[in-house]
């Protein structure tokens, strides 16, 4: 066995997957998965410093809060494997892609930062640690994101059809799998996935997601709000492109509802959730897709998924486990492939997807 840990805390920042995965050869088996909560305390830190205080966050908050995601991580990891029953000494490594801060692919200069110590990965678990895997390639002229195209292709593509594969995560994005083996993979960040749905959610429940939809089920879209939201440069910006939290938050969203009459919660809802579906059909659409895998949070929302199939009629549009990869461990599984490519000193970054100059190795080595 060539045993690996991938972790994923995404921009939902809803749980802490963690992932023990057999990689041999051409294949990757799941072993044992564990999600791990946040503790209320931090994500609260987190999602203030990212969408209210933003660049005018202090250095002593980062690097404390840094360290305490650091030690989350541990605790996860240790509990995955407890849970698998399996020794540290059997684990070859931990791919750990962090929890993004800040990304601002388009600065100059353009940058990102992901927090999770990995120095106190590797101290408080005893496993060698691969993390820093986005630097590499925005040093390299690329997005820094998305990364997990690559393992899409290597585990999801067919030569008999085209695929989409959606993971609707805080942020959604898409990866284009031709079923011609010469056409090159394409992914990009469509827009808000779950971010708004949930923090909108949030500040009128104080509960985390909007279970299966419901809540948006209650609603009606405003087609004005809709209109105004989906004329955001973003949307209409060219690939490759990427984008985070600390874009689209609820500041973003309030700037929409300030300007139009008093809407009904629900009726956000509703428009917010149509919102994720409207920008990713018109992405996908271009690619002519016969098959849409959908990973990440969002497939789990009954109403995203019901809108996705009808407004693509002609095209099929199924959750990931479909072909046999667990839709909500998609993203650890990459970052614990990522991590092998990463010891076997290969490069792991797709010039169509992030429009990086040159292919990279990406993630740094903490031993």
């Amino acid at each position: 066995m060539s045993l690996f840990i991938g972790l994923m805390s995404g921009t939902s920042i809803d749980s802490i997957d963690a992932v023990l995965v057999d990689i041999g050869g051409n294949q990757i088996k799941l072993h044992t998965a564990y999600q791990h909560p946040w503790q209320a305390a931090l994500r609260e830190q987190l999602l203030f410093l990212t969408q209210e205080k933003g660049k005018n966050s202090n250095l002593h908050e980062i690097a404390t809060l840094d360290i305490e995601i650091g030690q989350l991580f541990s605790e996860a990891v240790l509990k995955l494997l407890q849970k698998a029953q399996i020794s540290i000494k059997n684990i070859r490594a931990i791919g750990n892609p962090g929890q993004t801060l800040y990304h601002h692919p388009d600065g100059f200069p353009a940058y990102t930062w992901q927090l999770g110590d990995p120095n106190t990965l590797v101290q408080i678990t005893g496993i060698t640690t691969i993390a820093d895997f986005r630097r590499r390639d925005m040093a390299a002229g690329g997005q820094g994101a998305p990364l997990t195209p690559i393992f899409h292709n290597a585990f999801m593509r067919s030569g008999s059809e085209n695929r989409i594969v959606v993971n609707i995560g805080g942020i959604a994005n898409i990866t284009v799998l031709p079923a011609n083996i010469n056409q090159p993979v394409i992914g990009f960040d469509t827009g808000p996935g779950n971010a708004l749905l949930d923090a909108h959610y949030y500040q009128q429940h104080q509960l985390l997601m909007d279970k299966d939809g419901e809540y948006a089920a209650t609603g009606k879209i405003n087609t004005i709000l809709l209109e105004n939201m989906l004329a955001d440069p973003y949307f209409s910006k060219p690939i490759p492109k990427s984008t985070g939290r600390d874009y689209f938050n609820l500041n973003w969203l309030n700037q929409y509802l300030t300007k139009l009459p008093p809407i009904k919660a629900e009726d956000i809802q509703a428009t917010l959730c149509q919102l994720t579906v409207k920008t990713i059909i018109q992405s996908a659409t271009v690619y002519k897709p016969q098959r849409l895998l959908v990973c990440g949070g969002g497939v789990h929302n009954l109403v995203l998924m019901t809108e996705l199939q009808k407004q693509l009629p002609d095209c099929i549009v199924e959750s990931s486990i479909a072909i046999g990869i667990d839709p909500d461990l998609v993203e650890a599984m990459s970052f614990a492939w990522l991590a092998k490519k990463r010891l076997d000193k290969k490069t792991s970054n797709l010039l169509f997807v992030t429009g990086a100059k040159q292919e990279v190795v990406l993630g740094s080595i903490y031993i």
